[in-house]
């Protein structure tokens, strides 16, 4: 998975048993954030309106050793903001 803000690419669990159309994120409150750097999919979108962001991948699955346990900070540091 590839962060689209950060440039950073981590080894993840995917979960493709759906995912969400890049194409129907235009004119909507999303922003694409997380692309699968095999296939392009949409790996995960923000929602800066709304403090809120989705992931399409495990983070806590281990893919890679610890890989991603940055989303959980980024979550609770959402959540401290909101105070």
């Amino acid at each position: 998975m590839k962060d689209l803000v950060t440039g950073e690419v981590s080894i993840t669990s995917q979960n493709h048993g759906y995912a969400v159309d890049q194409d129907s994120l235009p004119g909507t409150e999303g922003v694409l954030r997380f692309v699968n750097v095999n296939d392009g999919s949409c790996e995960g979108v923000d929602y800066p309106a709304y403090r809120a962001f989705s992931l399409q991948f495990h983070p806590e699955a281990h893919g890679g050793p610890l890989d991603c346990l940055n989303a959980f900070d980024r979550f609770t540091d959402m959540m401290k903001e909101g105070r």
